[in-house]
């Protein structure tokens, strides 16, 4: 398309999405790889909340979280999920759509082994999304699996990432009278060409 240049030029979505990541880690003051994580339950109501994207691979973005929460029972029911990463600083955003697959492997090890000792033992102490009676009690828990796994305590079998593969990636820049530019990256298979469109603001 002749007029997707600058910050739009590419012919890579994904390495258009890290320039972009890697701009905002310079800029935005908290969290630049937030994303606003969508799924939605049996009933097909939505859900939104907030994680922290922690790789972008070269067909799928990552993040790692509790395979029992809502979230991660949502996606397993689904097979789907959606985000945004928007960033006040640059005045951008990043939508994506797409079907999701679990990482349990080496690399999800080797990610869970880099967290703090803390956040470890906090993925095997929370029952995520579950009713809590106290924080005392969830304190309790966390001195429990403390005592059973040690300083060292391995990746949670219920804990691991999850990779999302577009069939949807949309960038989005702020114009001025809010005339802003959009560009959205379609295709129809996993494997299959992008089909890339100018989309009115």
């Amino acid at each position: 398309m002749a007029d997707r240049d600058g910050i739009f030029a590419g012919d890579d979505p994904f390495a258009i999405a890290r320039d972009w990541l890697a701009e905002a880690t310079r800029s935005e003051v908290n969290d630049p790889n937030a994303i606003a994580l969508a799924t939605v339950d049996a009933q097909g109501l939505p859900n939104v909340r907030m994680v922290l994207l922690k790789e972008i691979e070269a067909d799928a973005f990552v993040f790692y979280t509790n395979y029992d929460s809502a979230k991660g029972s949502e996606i397993s029911a689904s097979g789907k999920a959606a985000f945004v990463l928007h960033w006040k600083s640059l005045r951008r955003q990043i939508r994506v759509r797409g079907v999701t697959e679990r990482e349990e492997g080496e690399k999800a090890d080797t990610y869970f082994a880099s967290r703090a000792l803390q956040s470890r033992l906090g993925a095997w102490a929370s029952r995520q999304s579950r009713p809590l009676g106290s924080r005392g009690e969830l304190l309790a828990d966390v001195a429990r699996v403390t005592a059973k796994h040690g300083i060292a305590p391995k990746r949670p079998p219920f804990w691991g990432g999850v990779r999302i593969r577009p069939v949807e990636i949309e960038f989005w820049a702020d114009g001025p009278f809010r005339l802003h530019d959009r560009f959205q990256w379609r295709r129809e298979a996993l494997e299959g060409p992008w089909n890339i469109e100018r989309l009115c603001p």
